[in-house]
């Protein structure tokens, strides 16, 4: 069985002096070349797609509110433009740029990724993402939210407030869904003789009415090529285990070892259970951050940790190690019912190449991974079938 395999890209990559490193390139964060060398490189790798990180507010090593420090990178591009200059440069890797649903709405969301997926012929995905962090409410000056206590996740106080913002996350992901099958497939039908561009009766309201959101509808884009870009979304306890079920076509869990990922696979699958999933399981993919090289790797990390002043940790498994080693780990832990994996690269572009020209081919001489790609859409990659629009069905 071919292995999925995603990388995640963020800014120099995810140890945050990575842009200290020799043969990082800070002076290129915030161009366009950056980021298409580096989506070209994983492209190389045949990998399944890429994602990119984004936020509503600057990085910082505090949970709840801005820090102070000036020796990490700070700031970055919006990643849906991101993936949209990027998709004209590629043909083939799926692109899944993150956005917040707390404070954007909905309807911006939808045209967004719609846009990307025509743009990429099929290639868009989508990591909807929650936002608790009082700084970021700032910015919009439209509700006030209180700082997430993460000591006490017992608390039932903490436990209401992560309900709500998964609440509007989910009412946000559905409205979204509903955007994209507002248009026909064959709502356009540009008759010059007639002069009829659309078929109105093929534009659909979606009269949303819910907790958090009113939206009439339709969309002002055409149905996606993939008639659902792919939905994905970061999980590491019940709350989001049951968002990502209700929401979402692929999931990303973060286990420590093989036994964690089995455990992790059981708890995503009582979720579906328990909010009467419909349609395909979940995609299950593991993140690790990985330091990739055949020797050293572990004393590359501890010098970028005495970079940066202490040790980097991670809500991910760190792998520091070599591309046999990992490929090792890999195939061992899909057995736990794994569908792929979505790495981190510890730094770009050093171990992204380390990804895509040592770790791949470990895997291809496995038997485990692909020789060329087989489609061209991100669904059908992943095994997932072009769902039919809901509105063209009820009518």
């Amino acid at each position: 069985m071919t292995l999925h395999l995603a990388v995640a890209l963020d800014g120099a990559g995810w140890h945050p002096a990575a842009w200290r490193a020799e043969g990082a390139r800070p002076d290129r964060l915030f161009t366009l070349a950056y980021w298409a060398d580096l989506v070209a490189e994983a492209e190389r790798g045949l990998l399944d797609f890429v994602t990119f990180e984004d936020a509503l507010g600057l990085q910082s090593t505090r949970l709840n509110e801005p820090d102070e420090r000036l020796d990490q990178v700070r700031g970055r591009l919006d990643a849906v433009l991101i993936a949209s200059g990027v998709a004209p440069l590629t043909s083939r890797i799926g692109l899944v740029p993150t956005t917040g649903t707390t404070h954007t709405e909905p309807f911006h969301a939808a045209i967004g990724i719609a846009s990307l997926d025509h743009v990429s012929g099929g290639r868009a995905g989508w990591r909807p993402q929650v936002s608790g962090r009082p700084d970021h409410a700032a910015h919009f000056g439209r509700r006030v939210l209180p700082p997430l206590d993460f000591s006490d996740r017992a608390d039932p106080a903490f436990t209401r407030h992560v309900a709500g913002l998964l609440g509007e996350a989910a009412d946000a992901v559905e409205v979204v869904r509903r955007l994209w099958d507002s248009w026909e497939d064959d709502a356009e039908i540009r008759d010059v003789a007639t002069g009829r561009f659309v078929d109105r009766d093929k534009l659909h309201y979606i009269d949303f009415q819910g907790d958090w959101f009113s939206v009439k509808g339709p969309s002002i884009t055409p149905r996606p090529p993939q008639g659902q870009p792919l939905v994905t979304s970061l999980a590491h306890d019940r709350q989001p285990y049951e968002f990502a079920a209700r929401a979402s076509d692929v999931v990303y869990v973060t286990p420590r070892d093989r036994e964690d990922a089995s455990a992790i696979v059981e708890r995503v699958r009582a979720a579906e259970a328990a909010t009467g999933r419909a349609g395909p399981p979940l995609k299950i993919f593991a993140d690790l951050v990985v330091f990739l090289e055949t020797g050293g790797a572990a004393d590359r990390k501890a010098r970028l940790d005495d970079l940066d002043g202490g040790e980097f940790v991670s809500d991910a498994h760190i792998f520091t190690g070599t591309p046999e080693a990992l490929a090792g780990l890999l195939l061992s832990w899909r057995e736990a019912g794994l569908d792929g994996f979505r790495l981190r690269p510890g730094e770009l572009p050093r171990d992204l190449v380390a990804i895509t020209r040592g770790l791949v081919p470990e895997l291809r001489a496995a038997g485990a991974f692909r020789t060329a790609y087989d489609t061209g859409d991100l669904r059908g990659r992943l095994g997932l079938p072009r769902p039919a629009n809901r509105y063209a069905t009820a009518s």
